[in-house]
């Protein structure tokens, strides 16, 4: 039996949130059907089983070999689950699910990497010189989050899987808002400051650094997330079929795939119904709006309006009007349910206004959680990137033109990425994932 961990220490508090982090995938894949597990719910991504191997490949890959220094004793999986896809080419798999193991072996796979993972940082110091990644537990944040990651991105996924491959828990409570009356926010001109510095010490990912400030100009920005009835008037009003409110490439991708709804939006018998996690509403018209950068940059251009630059969107966010900046936008409190709907919380979005304890300074409400928020800024390097030495293509591999960062979290959103500094990224026409927007005046 293992000693109970101390939580004032800070290398116990890491390998403590390793566990709950664990155990939090684990209850994820636990909600879909064994034999669901080789479906393929999202084209461009591989199947659900590639996902149950690929968080334990990914902690030996990166610890094992890196820290340790120890031999593979499954190197066939180490290979087959060690990364995931992102086409931008419009190529697609073709696997078949016999192509992939049966589930048993990989999740004796899985045991087997837990088991000798742990007994090596059973006894490992986080100050041992010889283990640079080790010191201050640095490697273990990047295990811990990306697998924090891949706990929304692949709701993401199974969001895509019909209810009955699904075993759904209790249902969410409900959770009231006041009535909802959109209005934009005048924001004065001021700095923002981008990602985090190098010199504090804290964790964040290689594209988080180094902090630099940036001058704001004076904008207007929508006090709320762009709701569900918002954008049914851009649909009704023929937005999808106007092609002056769409970029070339935009309206091409549209046309192609004969786009004319959100992907979370379904229409039966002339009603508008939401699909959520595990089943079917009637549209919630005060919920966020979720669609790819491109469905929201063609309501913005109807609106007469854009979208927020990253510098701005933070302004909106962190800034005050004494030009001190908050670490989240309701003050340096850390997050807690009444200041946004985030940390898994809930399964499905809440009213764009439910949560008016978590507004800006400037009064910009829902910031942080209930979705993230496209920005027109592509997803570059910061002044002073250095990718990780260990992991160079985590964020470099995207530095490509075809990614926008995306500021704020969702309802599946870990707490510890709701930091200021942490920046999220997605193509432009990929329309699964809990992102929406706000439009803003310059």
């Amino acid at each position: 039996m293992k000693p109970t961990l101390d939580p004032t220490d800070p290398r116990e508090r890491t390998l403590a949130r390793l566990t709950e982090a664990r155990q939090r995938t684990d209850r994820l894949f636990g909600i879909v059907r064994p034999e669901a597990l080789y479906d393929h719910p999202i084209p461009e991504r591989h199947r659900i089983l590639f996902y149950v191997g690929h968080l334990e490949a990914f902690d030996w890959n990166l610890l094992a070999g890196r820290v340790f220094q120890v031999d593979a004793f499954e190197p066939d999986f180490d290979r087959l689950f060690a990364f995931g896809i992102d086409p931008v080419d419009g190529r697609l798999p073709t696997d078949q699910p016999s192509d992939w193991p049966a589930l048993a072996e990989v999740q004796r796979y899985n045991q087997g990497v837990r088991e000798r993972l742990d007994q090596l940082l059973e006894s490992a110091s986080f100050s041992d010189s010889r283990k640079p990644l080790l010191q201050g537990g640095l490697i273990l944040e990047v295990a811990i989050e990306h697998r924090l990651m891949h706990a929304e991105t692949l709701a993401y996924m199974l969001h895509q899987l019909p209810p009955e491959q699904k075993i759904a828990p209790p249902a969410d409570a409900p959770l009231a808002a006041a009535p909802l009356e959109p209005r934009m926010i005048e924001i004065p001109a001021g700095s923002a400051t981008l990602g985090v510095s190098r010199a504090s010490g804290v964790f964040g990912w290689d594209n988080e650094f180094d902090a630099h400030r940036v001058e704001v100009p004076p904008f207007a920005i929508d006090q709320f997330q762009t709701s569900n009835r918002q954008f049914l008037e851009f649909v009704q009003d023929g937005g999808y079929e106007n092609r002056d409110f769409w970029s070339a490439p935009d309206w091409t991708w549209r046309t192609r795939h004969k786009i004319d709804h959100p992907s979370f939006w379904i229409q039966r018998g002339g009603i508008w119904l939401q699909r959520t996690m595990f089943g079917e509403q009637p549209l919630p018209l005060d919920w966020p709006v979720y669609v790819s950068y491109a469905e929201a940059s063609a309501y913005a251009r109807w609106k007469g309006l854009s979208l927020p630059t990253e510098a701005q969107w933070h302004r909106a966010a962190y800034g005050t009007t004494t030009g001190a900046e908050r670490q989240y936008p309701w003050g340096d409190q850390p997050p807690a349910s009444a200041y946004g709907n985030f940390d898994f919380e809930r399964w499905d979005p809440t009213a764009v206004n439910a949560h008016p304890a978590g507004a800006s300074a400037f009064g910009v409400a829902g910031l942080v959680g209930n979705g993230w928020e496209w920005t027109t800024s592509p997803f570059d390097p910061l002044p002073g990137f250095e990718p990780f030495s260990f992991y160079p293509g985590y964020s470099a591999d995207f530095f490509d033109g075809k990614h926008y960062v995306m500021k704020g979290g969702s309802m599946r959103t870990a707490a510890c990425m709701l930091r200021r500094s942490f920046r999220n990224w997605f193509q432009p026409h990929y329309p699964y994932i809990y992102t929406g927007f706000r439009c803003v005046r310059t």
